[in-house]
Parts: structure tokens; C-alpha cells; sequence
């Protein structure tokens, strides 16, 4: 395996405090990397600046071997699918025309980009004649997140960028929206960053977690190895898969 995402001694600082420290990490084709840690760790930064949201104060980060300083910016972004918590589709846009839209700036046919939202829509469970003509009003809440994940992949994206994109619908919803990541990494082979402070979803999703605390890396395991790890930041997230609320 090759490195897609290189982060080298990444840090960043804004206005004297210091998000991010000195980030040193790869994440190798294909493999999906879960950032964990609570909130002001340093997650959404360290996600940002792999798409040029953000640049480092000190330091690098690399995508394709390049730093992101020298990529054209247009191109980076376009290169990589993005999914956020709050989706942000453009809500007078129907859902075939959400999901094309990075197609469109790519000066894509429409043929082609008819065929390729009709394949995603399909990837992602919805069915396109019943919803490639509705607003995303008329979507439920983990409908338009599915509408989200395809169109991040409109465009076949080197890498996946995923922002909590599951915290704001209810667990069930949640469990299958997880369920179909997996699908979709199994029959798709993406190169994913996941930020979560979920336990349980990074170890359900990844193929290697990477604990931040307090902007420093504090571990990089497997998820095997995290539930074996002693550090003290991971005891904490361990200990919130043993706590049970007592029936009353």
C-alpha cells in the first residue's frame, strides 16, 4: 500500500493557542482512518487541512504526494468528497441535481452524469425514480445524508473526507447509515479520514484509529489494539463501552 494522506509534524495555531501539534501520520489507499477524541482534540482541524479548509501553521500535509500548499485549490477540493453532520445541500436543487454537481463543474455530459447519479443513488439505497426528482425537503433526515455520501462520490474522489456525518439522526438510522459505509468501502476500495467522538462507530469503521487529545496524537492503533491499549485517554473511551444504564 501507498500513502494517499501524509500528515508531517502538522500543526496549527490560531490567534496563540495551538489546535493541532505536531501531527505525524499516513493513511495508506484504501484504508479507512477513524480520528477519535473529544471535542477541541484537534479532529475537524486535522480533517480540514486535507482539503485545504485549513493549511498548517508549521509542517505539512500531503495528498498524492503533494502538499496541499501546492495544489491548485479548485483541484484539491474536487478531488476529494467531503460529508458533513449538516449535509448542506442546496435545498432548491432536486436530488439528481445535488448529487451531479461537482459532475457538471467537471464539464461532465449529461448523459454521463445522468448514468452516474442513477448508479450512486442506486449505491446508497435509494431508489432514482422514486427520489432523483424530489427537494431535499421532502427527504428525511438519513435520506439526505445518503443524498450526501453519493454526492461526495459523484466525481470517483481519491479520498473521503466524513465530518461526524452521522451524529444528527436517531440511532437507528445511524446503525444502518454505518452499515452501508462499510458496503460501500468493501465494494468501492476509498481511502476515508472519519472524524467521530463515538467509540463504538471508530471501532466499527476502521481499519486504524488514531486517539487525539488535547491536539497531540496520543495513539494509533488498529481497533484491536485500542481495546488493548493502556494510555489513559484510552481507558476513558474503553470505559464508555462497559457503562450501562441500571433499569429502574
Amino acid at each position: 500500500m501507498s500513502a494517499v494522506v501524509e500528515f508531517r509534524a502538522a500543526s496549527y495555531h490560531i490567534g496563540g493557542r495551538e489546535i493541532l501539534k505536531s501531527l505525524t501520520l499516513s493513511v495508506e489507499a484504501g484504508e479507512t482512518l477513524m480520528l477519535l477524541g473529544r471535542s477541541g482534540s484537534g479532529k475537524t482541524t486535522a480533517l480540514k487541512m486535507v482539503n485545504g479548509l485549513l493549511f498548517p501553521s508549521a509542517g505539512d500535509v500531503l495528498v498524492d504526494g503533494r502538499p496541499t500548499r501546492g495544489w491548485d485549490p479548485v483541484r484539491l477540493k474536487r478531488r476529494i468528497g467531503y460529508v458533513i453532520q449538516e449535509i448542506g445541500l442546496f435545498p432548491h436543487y432536486t436530488v439528481a441535481e445535488n448529487v451531479g454537481i461537482v459532475p457538471r463543474l467537471e464539464n461532465w455530459d449529461a448523459p454521463r452524469i445522468r448514468a452516474r447519479v442513477e448508479t450512486l443513488l442506486r449505491q446508497v439505497g435509494l431508489d432514482p425514480e422514486q427520489f432523483a426528482a424530489r427537494y431535499p425537503a421532502q427527504l428525511s433526515g438519513g435520506q439526505r445524508q445518503r443524498v450526501g455520501v453519493a454526492r461526495a462520490l459523484a466525481a470517483d474522489p481519491s479520498v473521503l473526507l466524513f465530518d461526524e456525518p452521522f451524529g444528527a439522526v436517531d440511532p437507528v438510522t445511524r446503525l444502518d447509515l454505518q452499515k452501508q459505509f462499510l458496503d460501500l468501502r468493501r465494494d468501492l476500495g476509498k481511502t476515508a479520514i472519519f472524524v467521530t467522538h463515538d467509540v463504538r462507530e471508530a471501532l466499527m469503521l476502521a481499519t486504524r484509529i488514531a486517539l487525539l487529545r488535547d491536539g497531540a496524537l496520543e495513539l494509533l492503533a488498529t481497533p484491536r489494539q485500542f481495546l488493548d491499549a493502556a494510555s489513559p485517554e484510552a481507558r476513558a473511551f474503553q470505559a464508555c463501552l462497559d457503562w450501562k444504564v441500571a433499569p429502574q
